[in-house]
Formats: structure tokens, C-alpha cells, sequence
């Protein structure tokens, strides 16, 4: 399953760190960066983390709400987290139904060995819950400054 632009995100409801859940109808009424990444702690998803968690005062004020999204426990999110100081959830999908369900989910190829892994992407999701830009095979440079124009955008 994959969603597109002008599709209703997929409603989840996913532990987080520091112990409470996020769940994308809790956002409802606020714009929505919900961002998959591989793995907490290694160096692309470190520098992305950042990235969005520098840009939080910018995104602020378009009242423009970050979930990061992995597979990773709780327990990795919280110590991910603590260590980068990251001002927003990070939500556990360690089934992988939701990035089956957003179509993050896929097959990837590294030195000739193909595997199953999440494909960095980032979702901008509106105040009703409509899908209005996906960033897929994210490169990391940019993007939350990228991703923050598409939000300020949307008012």
C-alpha cells in the first residue's frame, strides 16, 4: 500500500517515548511533518533528527507539529532522544503496520544485498488530515528547510 498527495493520511496510534502514544486524529486541526526514518542513533537519521529538532522554532509558528517514525523500540527512542535533545515524539512502529501502511516499507539494496528496510520519506500532512506533500528517498541536507517552506505553504 503506498498513499499520494490529496489521499486522508492513514489514522495510527503508536507508543512513544517517555512512556505515552501519538496518534495522528490527537494532531487533528494542526499541520502534520511525520517523517520515517531507518534507524535512531546513526548518522543520516542523527543529522535529520536535528535538522527538524533546529527548525522547531520556525515550525512553530505555522503551528506545524513533528512525529519522527521507526521501527526502533521505546526504550532506543527515549535514549535517541534524550542524547540529541529532540523536542518532539518519536513514535515505535516495531510491527511496521504504519510504514506498510504509508508504503515507507521497502525493499533496498546495500552492497548487492537486498533486505527490507524503511525508506527515509517525510509526509506533510494538513489541518484535516489530507496529505499535501510527500518527500520520498529523502537526502537529508535541506530537507527540513524544504519540508518547512512547503508548511508555511499551506496557510
Amino acid at each position: 500500500m503506498s498513499v499520494e498527495v490529496g489521499d486522508k493520511a492513514p489514522d495510527f496510534t503508536l507508543p512513544a517515548d517517555g512512556g505515552g502514544t501519538v496518534s495522528l486524529k490527537a494532531l487533528k486541526g494542526k499541520p502534520v511533518v511525520l517523517y520515517f526514518y531507518p534507524k535512531d542513533d546513526t548518522s543520516g537519521c542523527t543529522a535529520e533528527a536535528c535538522a527538524f529538532r533546529d527548525a522547531l522554532p520556525d515550525f512553530s509558528k505555522v503551528k506545524a507539529e513533528i512525529v519522527g517514525v521507526s521501527r526502533d523500540s521505546v526504550a532506543s527512542h527515549n535514549t535517541f532522544k534524550q542524547k540529541f535533545g529532540l523536542p518532539f515524539p518519536l513514535a515505535s512502529d516495531e510491527d511496521g503496520k504504519v510504514c506498510q501502511a504509508y508504503g515507507v516499507w521497502v525493499e533496498k539494496s546495500m552492497y548487492g544485498r537486498k533486505y527490507m528496510g524503511i525508506e527515509r520519506a517525510t509526509l506533510l500532512i494538513d489541518a484535516k488530515g489530507v496529505v499535501r506533500k510527500i518527500w520520498r528517498k529523502v537526502k537529508v541536507p535541506g530537507h527540513a528547510q524544504d519540508v518547512l517552506e512547503a508548511a508555511e505553504a499551506l496557510k
